[in-house]
């Protein structure tokens, strides 16, 4: 999570090249003659073995050096790396590009114990280097430079940087930043989403991906670039195998490819399956990120392009909208009486500028639908006088036009209009179409980067004691299974719907007592610690219709599980009433933890043929309601739930209410390892689990604290009461955005001024995105809510934190509304603020305040801040700087 120096690192002023070289085909040849062909700031070959490098005079060391550099690119051998980052952090340089490769792992600890005691940045090693086309610094040995741009590549393999420079070179694509990153000793994917997230000269982030490590980082990250900008990615590896030892089905897809889209489709991401389709979703987001996906209208002069489109369309899953009676009625007014009266709109090719005009006029009585413009050339109208016509149309805000002209030289200009005027253009209908496709998919990615759900948000009620003494009473046996009863009372505790069960031992006798409580047609299973999954060695039989068919199941199902396991302990059978639901589906809910993301939770369609049908969607946890439906309708099973013919639509609300239970089970229950609910059977009045398979781990793999996101921290809601009126501070929701709206422009604008700098009152979307929409691992901000007539609220106050990424500084602001003032509310939320940073082992909490601001300064003087001159500009007698120390030194 940490910027610090990358500013060094990616606009140096200076830089000096280690192992320099005029040897030709040399690593340090290439660097040397790539910064020194357009960069403007200070340059210094360093190479023992030369008194000068093109008329450059050359050092031979680093003490040898006049000044510090900000960056050094070293490219000398392996042994030679860290004692030299050890001399250039004392000297005072800030970065590193390491392109040296073959450090083994003991020499590069030692690189990155030699530079963080002076927090010097390192990218690499055995990286092609990083360029930043609009310094002209290329610091790379790549043989190819890049063109300057607004789109950031960022990239884990060396041989893909050289091959996409000369791709997208060749194709006139710009780069504000171009990196590799190597090993990622150091700086890594999500130090460089932090950085590109927030820098101006990038629209649009794109990754390529081979691993992630540090997952809850890259998630932060990822959910703080993903606010700001599009974020696109490539990861290679679709096919990673299951892992063959796990005891259920959702615990053999830990590691796969499936859980990385998970994590990506979370953190408001999209992903993309080729270095084409990178190129065309940064084109359409950074183009088009506004505008309208709900569906497509074709506008177009020709039939055959429209049929293409329509059958793109499909193949996409991209809905192509039905014109509604109004828009109709307007297009017969404005089109000749043989156009095509549907969508696609077919003008008739002989069409003039001013018929598209007026098509297009029309159209906008389908605000939510997009319109992908194919035109066709033809002899009678140029291109280009319908380009000039259409003009002021498609650029009109929000955006609704996407382009497609068909051809080359006829188009060219065209085209060229359309580009520069910002309209996203593909040279296809089928390449709009699926550009139209992948916006639809970031759209609803978008929608899940908004929720941070609390750990607990299940409705029905918990009996934790319960749950913890059959985890212990599992764990002190030395067992990790769970038996069928045990995995069911743990669910029921876990307030998850469950079919009666009763244990009995193995002989029919007590099966007979059993069944009659329960009533006919039952089921019996085998219940032994060492099988897991029953059907697999005949231990189910179901529909038992009465007492002489369970004898016989009993003797056959014994003798079965002896044949083919004669090495478990058969502890004797569960017996169950079959469950008969009319319309009943059959689902599966599971959870396990992987490798590098921690807790997933999967759905899908159940049964005994689950692996076959692989119908399922997995999620991180934590969920609430609108992120476990989301994940229910990325399953195929999903339009069946909904009702199809005389079947009716299955309770898809309570389906969502076991899964938001199974993530609460995550969250308080630290020891599961694996969980599947298979099946779960759910019709229109509910859902019950008939069988249910739980390991539980020693190791603690799961808890909330093991989630790649964390959850919202409800732990740090509490009532104050404010002049003997309730007041409810917390931390602040993205949900919040139209009451911190409200609360904003409610402010004293002189209030304003003071507390925040300037004196504007309206405020963008954007910004207050940023303010709402904050990742907890990173920064706070709590509020101070009452309840308002009818079920709202409304912001009295807010304190906030940015943290900085090693939990030294936070740095705060506080405002609370006028009518409030004299409270103590401004005191309180400083005081929560303090006693949340201080428990989390935050250093200092600091901020800068106008001298003229006498209110905060007092406020700051009596909770125990220190009060100085500004320190980044002592001369600045307009700034006071206050700090206080959180934690007691020893």
């Amino acid at each position: 999570m940490s910027i610090r120096n990358l500013d060094a690192l990616f606009s140096p002023t200076s830089i000096a090249v280690f192992g320099a070289s005029n040897r030709p085909g040399s690593v340090g040849a290439t660097v040397w003659r790539n910064l020194s062909a357009d960069y403007t700031g200070k340059l210094y070959p360093v190479n023992p073995k030369h008194a000068n490098l093109d008329g450059v005079k050359t050092y031979a060391r680093v003490g040898t050096l006049p000044i510090a550099p900000e960056l050094a690119v070293i490219c000398t051998p392996p042994a030679t790396v860290a004692p030299m980052i050890a001399q250039l952090g004392a000297r005072g340089t800030r970065a590193a590009i390491v392109i040296t490769a073959g450090l083994d792992k003991a020499q590069k600890q030692a690189m990155l114990d030699a530079a963080r005691p002076h927090m010097l940045r390192i990218l690499g090693p055995n990286c092609i280097g990083m360029l930043a086309p609009h310094l002209g610094l290329n610091a790379s040995f790549s043989h190819i430079g890049a063109i300057p741009g607004e789109l950031a590549f960022v990239s884990q393999s060396g041989a893909l940087v050289t091959a996409m420079l000369d791709w997208a070179g060749s194709r006139g694509i710009g780069f504000s930043h171009f990196v590799s990153l190597g090993e990622h000793a150091d700086v890594d994917f999500g130090d460089m989403l932090d950085f590109l997230g927030s820098d101006p000269k990038t629209r649009a982030i794109l990754l390529y991906i081979e691993s992630v490590e540090e997952s809850p980082k890259f998630m932060s990250a990822a959910r703080a670039a993903a606010r700001n900008k599009p974020v696109i990615v490539v990861k290679a590896g679709r096919s990673a195998a299951g892992q063959a030892a796990a005891a259920s089905h959702t615990g053999a897809l830990a590691g796969s490819d499936a859980v990385f889209d998970a994590a990506i489709a979370r953190a408001g991401m999209l992903r993309v399956n080729s270095l084409q389709d990178l190129f065309l979703a940064a084109e359409t987001l950074s183009r088009f990120r506004d505008g309208p996906s709900g569906g497509l209208i074709v506008l177009t002069n020709g039939g055959g392009a429209g049929v293409m489109a329509a059958d793109a369309a499909a193949s996409e899953g991209v809905p192509l909208t039905p014109l509604s009676p109004e828009v109709l009625a307007k297009l017969n007014a404005v089109l000749p009486p043989n156009w095509s009266h549907s969508n696609p709109v077919d003008i008739i090719g002989d069409a003039p500028g001013d018929r598209y005009v007026n098509a297009l006029e029309a159209l906008k009585g389908e605000a939510d639908s997009a319109v992908l413009f194919i035109q066709a050339p033809t002899a009678i109208v140029p291109s280009t006088e319908i380009a000039n016509a259409l003009l002021s149309s498609v650029t009109q805000q929000p955006r609704r036009v996407l382009g497609s002209w068909l051809g080359e030289g006829a188009v060219k200009e065209a085209r060229q209009i359309f580009r520069n005027a910002g309209v996203p253009d593909y040279d296809t209908p089928e390449e709009a179409v699926r550009a139209f496709a992948m916006l639809r998919t970031y759209r609803q990615h978008q929608i899940e980067l908004l929720q941070t759900p609390p750990a607990r948000s299940a409705k029905r009620p918990v009996d934790m004691p319960r749950i913890r003494a059959i985890v212990d009473a599992v764990i002190g046996s030395g067992r990790e299974l769970l038996t069928e009863p045990e995995a069911k009372d743990l669910l029921d505790a876990a307030g998850l719907p469950v079919v009666a069960t009763r244990v009995v031992k193995a002989a029919p006798g007590e099966a007979i007592v059993a069944a009659k409580e329960l009533g006919y047609p039952v089921a019996l299973k085998i219940l032994s610690h060492a099988i897991s999954h029953k059907s697999d060695v005949g231990g189910v039989r179901l529909n038992i219709a009465n007492e002489a068919e369970l004898k016989e199941a009993c003797a056959a199902m014994l003798e079965r599980v002896r044949e083919l396991r004669p090495d478990a302990d058969v502890q004797g059978f569960t017996v169950q009433r079959m469950i008969k639901l009319k319309h009943a589906h059959e689902l599966i809910i599971g959870a396990s933890v992987d490798p590098v993301f921690g807790p997933i939770i999967l759905f899908g369609q159940g049964g005994t043929a689950v692996e076959v049908l692989a119908d399922r969607a997995l999620a991180l946890p934590p969920l609430n309601t609108p992120l476990a439906l989301a994940q229910i309708e990325r399953t195929r099973i999903a339009k069946l739930l909904h009702g199809y013919r005389d079947e009716p639509a299955a309770d898809i609300d309570g389906i969502a209410q076991v899964l938001v239970c199974v993530s609460q089970l995550l969250a308080d229950v630290p020891e599961i390892a694996e969980l599947d609910i298979n099946p779960l059977l759910a019709n229109h009045e509910g859902a019950v689990a008939l069988d249910a398979r739980v390991r539980v781990s020693a190791q603690c793999p799961a808890g909330a604290k093991h989630f790649a996101i964390q959850p919202y921290p409800q732990a740090l809601v509490e009532t104050w009461p404010m002049k003997g009126k309730p007041v409810t501070l917390r931390p602040i929701r993205p949900e919040d955005e139209p009451q911190h709206r409200t609360f904003l422009e409610a402010l004293d604008p002189e209030d304003i001024r003071l507390r925040i700098f300037y004196s504007r009152r309206s405020i963008e979307h954007s910004e207050l995105a940023r303010l709402t929409q904050i990742d907890y691992a990173r920064e706070m901000a709590f509020i101070a809510t009452r309840h308002i007539e009818g079920d709202g609220e409304e912001t009295l106050g807010a304190v906030r934190a940015t943290i900085d990424p090693d939990n030294i500084d936070a740095e705060f602001g506080v405002i609370v509304r006028s009518d409030t003032k004299g409270s103590g509310l401004g005191t309180k939320l400083m005081e929560k603020l303090i006693a949340y940073l201080r428990e989390r082992g935050t250093q200092r909490i600091v901020g800068t305040v106008l001298r003229e601001n006498k209110g905060m300064l007092e406020l700051a003087r009596r909770l125990g801040f220190q009060e100085g001159a500004n320190p980044s500009d002592p001369d600045d007698h307009t700034i006071r700087f206050v700090s206080l120390a959180l934690q007691h030194q020893t």
